[in-house]
């Protein structure tokens, strides 16, 4: 994690916190050290340290969006879940979600994220940056290890694959709604969603989701290729976990340019498989799936764009990746991890 001066630390009333950490019973003392860390998404996090001992807090921008509160409540729960489990995530210290603001207090995670560049020895050490894609899949399969019953009421795992092709398909259909946006022209659009119907996995056995699981979303440890945390969890559900090894291999390896030399999709694919106990004969399901999702939440910039509620140039970047992904889609079905 990297200071970030854009992020205004005055939003924090430093003595409030300090009486809400007494109650909780942490340790006591002046709050000192207070620096912003830039994260992966527009909420605010703060590193600070009391009584010894260094924290990470995370909470809502002074001018909160519609979910800010509903989104770290949320994550909150699920760090929560987690902290007695092998699986690597930010080791939750204390949440107060009762009322809003929802904030809550992490420790900080001794690492890096590979998409900001690699430090020494993983820059010039090609077996580490191998084995760091080897990682990114043991860790996976730690989490599909987890069981879903320790977040109770969390997602609709029932009809969970049904779901998608439809939900995705109106998301895309909703796009018609912005000015000037002629449709998607997108080759091979309803060739992938008529496969996916036609190859649904008959069964799967619900599990943890991370939702949005990809190297940016990954730190790893300083001195060695182990998966230090995995973070951001706020699109975390129960549903089928292989749908995060889907979108881990639609995004392989565009996006982890900084690490040459990861391992290729089929052995990721076959490294998962060896830890897990899951059912991994339809794996190509849930990679054409992944590009399938991915590539229609690119295209809604690409509408925006034409309403003018993006920049043209990102519109026009972003419908490209749409297009690379189709054809990605188009590699699975015909085998590619086979």
């Amino acid at each position: 994690m990297t200071s970030s001066t854009h992020i205004d630390v005055g939003v924090i009333d430093f003595d409030e916190l300090g009486a809400w950490m007494d109650a909780e019973g942490l340790p006591g003392g002046p709050i000192t050290g207070q620096a912003p860390v830039l994260g992966g998404t527009q909420n605010v996090m703060v590193r600070f340290e009391r009584g010894g001992r260094p924290y990470i807090l995370r909470r809502p921008p002074l001018h909160t969006r519609r979910k800010s509160n509903e989104v770290l409540r949320r994550e909150a729960r699920v760090l929560a879940a987690l902290r007695d489990t092998p699986v690597p995530a930010p080791r939750l210290v204390a949440a107060q979600t009762a009322r809003e603001p929802v904030f809550y207090l992490m420790e900080p995670v001794d690492g890096f994220n590979p998409s900001t560049g690699l430090p020494e020895p993983h820059a010039s050490d090609p077996a580490i940056r191998h084995r760091m894609g080897l990682e990114a899949a043991a860790a996976l399969a730690e989490l599909g290890r987890v069981d879903p019953a320790v977040l109770p009421g969390f997602g609709r795992p029932e009809g969970f694959l049904e779901r998608q092709v439809p939900r995705w398909l109106k998301e895309l259909d909703s796009y018609g709604e912005l000015d000037g946006y002629p449709g998607p022209d997108i080759p091979g659009l309803h060739e992938t969603a008529g496969w996916l119907t036609r190859h649904l996995p008959r069964t799967f056995t619900p599990g943890v989701m991370h939702g949005d699981y990809h190297f940016a979303n990954l730190m790893f440890a300083p001195d060695s290729p182990r998966v230090a945390a995995i973070v951001d969890w706020e699109m975390c559900t129960i549903g089928d976990p292989l749908v995060d090894l889907g979108w881990l291999l639609a995004m392989w390896p565009s996006g982890n340019e900084h690490v040459p030399g990861l391992p290729p999709p089929r052995e990721l694919v076959a490294y998962y498989g060896a830890l897990s106990e899951r059912d991994m004969s339809a794996i190509d399901w849930y990679a054409v799936m992944a590009c399938f999702k991915l590539g229609i939440v690119l295209e809604g910039t690409h509408a925006r764009a034409f309403a003018g509620k993006a920049p043209q140039d990102l519109g026009d970047l972003l419908h490209a990746a749409t297009l690379g992904l189709f054809e990605r889609a188009r590699e699975f079905m015909d085998g590619a991890l086979d």
